[in-house]
């Protein structure tokens, strides 16, 4: 399609926005907008420019006949300070206290925005390294795992607590919860993840991390590899951590069912370089 250059711009941006971590041939944009190369060379490093200007992440251009160019999604430290700002605010909320300490998050999960703008801090932290498969384990882990997949671009699986006829054969392992100390079962389709794949695992909430821990014992089932683990909120007053190495959005200090108040801080996000 033949387009102005205004239109152009607008119609190549929004491809790379909608391809993150995908090598695009510069022959692609030639023929689809019937350009010269060195005019959509010029158009990239002008969207380039803007996309590093505002935090919105990174353009590649690799040289060669196997090159192109790539979009690496990303998010500036002002941004990424508003988002887990609001989810502190959110989280704070008094009336989300449950009888035994729990909180009710399930709005948090099921916002869209909110959920999408934390796959964007994640994927940033995680862009780096060479990811295969996010996996989570059902059910409220599932929206922030395909929030973070659609960024890097990868696939999601799901781990459940037991096997489905859907499935076809599962692989399955007993792990003691971190939190209760008891035995429990979680399945994982064998198709689901190949030999030596990288595995990310993206999970709502950890408390001691036994959850966690029998995820990184599936993978090692599957003879894959963890390449890195993000959790939306950590629990901190816990006796004993299972898992050390991880990325948290925020940090529960403390409920107090008593006094009807919640203490929520930064997880361990910016420590970790949370910034484009």
């Amino acid at each position: 399609m033949k387009l102005k250059r205004s239109g152009r711009m607008v119609d190549l941006t929004a491809y790379l926005l909608h391809h993150p971590h995908q090598l695009i041939p510069l022959s692609y944009f030639v023929e689809r907008y019937e350009s010269a190369k060195s005019s959509i060379s010029e158009d990239l490093a002008i969207i380039k420019d803007h996309f590093e200007q505002h935090g919105l992440g990174l353009v590649q251009t690799v040289p060669g006949a196997a090159g192109g160019v790539k979009y690496i999604p990303g998010i500036d430290q002002a941004e990424a300070e508003t988002t887990v700002s609001e989810l502190i605010q959110l989280l704070e909320d008094p009336s989300r206290i449950l009888p035994g300490g729990y909180l009710y998050v399930t709005d948090i999960i099921g916002n869209p925005r909110l959920v999408n703008q934390v796959g964007r801090l994640f994927s940033s932290i995680f862009s780096s390294r060479k990811i295969d498969v996010v996996m989570t384990i059902a059910t409220k882990g599932i929206p922030l795992a395909y929030a973070v997949a659609s960024y890097l671009n990868v696939p999601v699986v799901v781990v459940r607590s037991n096997s489905r006829v859907t499935e076809g054969s599962t692989v399955s392992i007993n792990y003691v919860s971190g939190s209760t100390k008891r035995i429990q079962t979680m399945a994982l389709a064998r198709r689901s993840i190949k030999q030596g794949a990288r595995v990310l695992i993206i999970d709502d909430f950890m408390k001691a991390g036994g959850t966690i821990k029998g995820m990184i014992s599936l993978i090692e089932e599957f003879q894959a590899h963890i390449e890195g683990i993000g959790v939306l909120v950590e629990a901190q007053e816990v006796s004993e951590r299972l898992v050390d190495d991880y990325v948290s959005i925020a940090r529960l200090a403390k409920v107090n069912e008593k006094e009807n108040r919640i203490e929520v801080e930064k997880g361990n996000y910016f420590l970790n370089g949370g910034n484009a």
